[in-house]
């Protein structure tokens, strides 16, 4: 099979190397390069490559914020790239496809690509060749790491919104509409798999369809049937209902 890859590195020389040794490989096409951890994050939704080579190292985004960003789920095979030895040890425990240091000798690469190739031949049904397993190791590899940024579209293109400006969170069909001080962003996705990458601390989900920043909450008012009403500091009323009351219990004293 022909493995489609994505290089993401910030570094030209070390785009530009990887290329020269990938073309000198039989039945491997680069179907693009990233020169950042945001532009990976877009080049992994658009071009649904087989194998991310990701350099771990890079400025906003890095290599495991691209996977938090992206999603366990979706994310393709990873090798990853890099100059410092200090991540080997977390990239191995959670079976990472591989790890190669910089610079890369070709036949490491050359070993890291037939893993992967193998590893997508043995899920022939999922065109981005992810497993169970691999996404176990992904969701192992980036536990703890709450997302700090999520890229947003609007009219002027593309951009990394701070999570820290989120203030509410709410579902719309196959979308979540994140509101902030400057505006509403949608994303595609589903209200609980951002409320698992989010950092509890700071946000709450309140309800089905709900997410707020408790630093926007301004007032909270008992209601029915063990509901809370939460009114936010710009007056937008919302119900905790019960059931996600629950789900917090221990968290907050409420009388």
């Amino acid at each position: 099979m022909t493995l489609r890859i994505l290089i993401a590195d910030d570094e030209a020389p070390a785009r530009r190397k990887m290329a020269r040794l990938l073309d000198a490989m039989d039945d491997v096409l680069v179907v693009g390069e990233a020169t950042s951890g945001a532009e990976a994050v877009e080049r992994i939704d658009s071009l649904a490559p087989d194998l991310v080579l990701l350099d771990i190292q890079m400025p906003l985004l890095d290599g495991f914020d691209v996977i938090a960003t992206v999603g366990v789920d979706a994310m393709p095979a990873v090798v990853f790239v890099t100059a410092y030895d200090e991540y080997a040890l977390r990239a191995f425990d959670v079976r990472a496809l591989d790890y190669l240091l910089k610079p890369v000798v070709p036949d490491r690469l050359r070993d890291a690509i037939e893993r992967a190739r193998s590893q997508c031949a043995r899920a022939p049904g999922n065109s981005k060749g992810v497993t169970a397993q691999r996404t176990a190791d992904f969701a192992t590899l980036i536990a703890g790491r709450h997302l700090r940024r999520l890229l947003v579209h609007d009219d002027a293109g593309a951009q990394l919104l701070p999570v820290d400006a989120i203030e509410l969170a709410r579902a719309e069909r196959n979308y979540v509409a994140l509101h902030t001080a400057a505006g509403t962003f949608r994303i595609r996705g589903t209200i609980a798999a951002l409320a698992e990458r989010l950092d509890p601390a700071a946000f709450l989900r309140v309800n089905r369809s709900d997410i707020v920043k408790l630093d926007t909450i301004k007032e909270l008012q008992p209601w029915s049937h063990g509901d809370y009403r939460i009114v936010l500091r710009d007056n937008t009323a919302l119900l905790w209902s019960r059931r996600f009351r629950a789900q917090t219990a221990g968290d907050f004293e409420l009388s």
